[in-house]
């Protein structure tokens, strides 16, 4: 039922929209453990250096205090603001710091041309090193004065560390030894998502990483394409990196928009064995890597499992279960409705049927069936067929026919925020949702759906497979980029998608995750259930990039089929006559 808090969902909504900072859940704050304890510590020493008298100071704990904290903060931290903190004479507090330096735990990093001014950041071995510490701190302190807190069990803690396999934290990120010498500073093209829109919250500290100003430009989906081919054509990148939705690889690389990663880089720096192999494989064409995943958000199906639960109802993995249990919740003089999904004109419809399609067993292309589904790995040389007019792609076009019939009233103007916003406010018993659409309800407690939503691959049909049609977006560096720019870009890019920065935009509400090790992190896992289910469907290959394959001339069939089936759920148009236009149609942008 409709909850008396729901009217704070919009406000929510519009957070995301705009790209406000997003409210972290209290488990999002009790996740990350390293500032906390750092933060307690100075909070304890303080209290000892001025309730206990005689004292001495720690000069060493102070000033590695002082740099963590400006390190998390975002503030520059210099040898001055060092010896103030160390509480010691300045002589002696300059020999601190070089035993410091001396011992690799603080890095300097010039300022200026010369070297004469520099910053203090903490090196990688401070902060892994305070990050194992961190976790013991930690575990000290809940076991001696948590009351009522789960007491550790022996096999948690081995020799300092987690003694399970994948659950060691990933550390905190590290400054660049050397700052980007980027001429007005690094520049970045984005789509206005939360995870993106994370990233522009924490452009303090990120500047203080990378060592220069950054500038995020968000668009919408539609103008974050055409403002990418709009770069293209300018002699020279406005962008130091872009961010390409997977579908348009294959488009950006035909018109050469972007650059071959290992034209720039070397690929192993990233780590690729890391990333989810779907993921990673839609950021390739013609067998070369072309972006980095930035973000890796599959869709799924969420749903109430409250109610489910309550009404012993099977959790909705077949689209046979949606259709029972829409009908079942479905009551619109009670304002509840059955299930919500993206079906306004267009792009957004676009993607829904061809996903949809593929929860059917048919790709919207002739391609080659190989275990697991599809192969989309190789598309640059051979010719393609739409298959919109085939009996499983009929199924799925009848099946959204009779979606219609459990969902909102406004649902033909629905794409990928409106179909959120009723199921976080209790409204709607399921919805098709990306994950990084899950902080809409994961992050604010006084919605219905917040602790009760369950998550599921999309629901299959009777020919079809479990399968979380991969999106998301890889950062690439344009083919214009001026060449002076492109290593600094390179070293960025590799911050921006590193496990420490995954880490970091999950602890501040980001809801996706494109490597294994970001999923595997104990921390992470604490935020939401999404990461370690995510990493489940990417083992048992139920994450799949083939429901839109990259060819060049995606975007249009997508727009075509987004067009055509609107007119079959305004009920201008029967399924078989909406398939067979939107087949004419995708024929001939194919041999275009």
């Amino acid at each position: 039922m409709p909850n008396p808090d729901s009217e704070k969902m919009p406000q929510i909504a519009e957070t995301i929209r705009s790209g406000h900072s997003i409210p972290a859940a209290p488990d999002a704050q009790a996740g990350a453990e390293l500032e906390r304890v750092v933060g307690f510590l100075s909070d304890l020493c303080l209290e000892l250096d001025t309730s206990l008298d005689p004292t001495t100071p720690n000069p060493h704990l102070n000033m590695i205090l002082h740099l963590l904290r400006g390190h998390f903060e975002g503030r520059l931290v210099s040898a001055s603001s060092m010896v103030d903190a160390a509480q010691v004479p300045y002589a002696t507090g300059m020999r601190k710091l070089g035993h410091l330096q001396e011992a690799g735990l603080v890095e300097q990093r010039p300022r200026t041309r010369t070297g004469k001014s520099f910053s203090l950041h903490p090196s990688e071995r401070l902060l892994s090193g305070f990050n194992q510490l961190a976790v013991r701190i930690d575990r000290l302190g809940r076991a001696t004065f948590g009351a009522g807190a789960r007491k550790a069990a022996p096999d948690d803690y081995y020799f300092g560390d987690s003694y399970v396999p994948g659950q060691t934290m990933i550390p905190p990120l590290a400054a660049l030894p050397r700052p980007l010498k980027l001429a007005g500073g690094l520049r970045i093209l984005v789509h206005g998502d939360p995870t993106f829109m994370v990233m522009g919250n924490l452009k303090r500290q990120f500047e203080q990483l990378v060592g220069t100003n950054i500038q995020q430009r968000a668009f919408s989906i539609d103008r974050l394409r055409e403002e990418a081919l709009r770069n293209a054509q300018r002699t020279r990148s406005q962008y130091d990196l872009i961010a390409v939705d997977l579908p348009w690889l294959g488009e950006f690389v035909d018109r050469g928009v972007i650059r071959p990663l290992p034209s720039v880089m070397d690929v192993s720096r990233l780590d690729p064995g890391d990333f989810h192999t779907a993921g990673w494989r839609a950021a390739h064409w013609d067998g070369v890597p072309y972006g980095v995943p930035s973000q890796t958000t599959p869709e799924l199906m969420f749903y109430r499992k409250d109610w489910f639960a309550r009404d012993g109802l099977e959790p909705p993995t077949t689209t046979a279960r949606v259709l029972e249990a829409a009908a079942r919740y479905h009551d619109p003089r009670a304002g509840r409705y059955g299930v919500a999904w993206n079906a306004a004109r267009g792009t957004a419809l676009g993607h829904t049927f061809m996903m949809t399609s593929a929860a059917f067993g048919q790709p919207m292309l002739d391609l080659d069936e190989i275990a697991g589904g599809y192969d989309a790995d190789r598309l640059a040389h051979r010719r393609f067929r739409p298959m919109l007019d085939t009996p499983r792609a009929l199924d799925a076009a009848r099946y959204l026919v009779e979606l219609m019939r459990y969902s909102p009233p406004d649902i033909l103007s629905m794409s990928w925020y409106e179909r959120i916003r009723p199921y976080a406010a209790g409204k709607v018993a399921m919805a098709y949702g990306y994950t990084l659409l899950a902080p809409y309800f994961e992050l604010d407690e006084t919605c219905p759906a917040h602790g009760n939503s369950g998550y599921l691959p999309h629901p299959h049909g009777p020919e079809g497979a479990p399968i979380a049609p991969v999106g998301g977006y890889v950062l690439c560096v344009p083919s214009n980029l001026s060449p002076e720019r492109i290593d600094d870009a390179v070293d960025a890019l590799c911050v921006f998608t590193s496990p420490a920065a995954q880490k970091l935009y999950a602890q501040n509400g980001s809801r996706t995750s494109p490597r294994y090790s970001v999923g595997a992190d104990p921390e992470v896992r604490r935020l939401s259930p999404i990461f370690e289910l995510v990493d489940q469907m990417s083992w048992r290959d139920e994450l799949q990039f083939w429901p839109r394959p990259p060819i060049p001339q995606v975007s249009e069939i997508i727009r075509i089929c987004g067009t055509e089936l609107h007119d079959m759920l305004r009920g201008l148009a029967a399924p078989e006559e909406a398939l067979a236009r939107a087949q004419a149609r995708a024929e001939e942008a194919l041999r275009k």
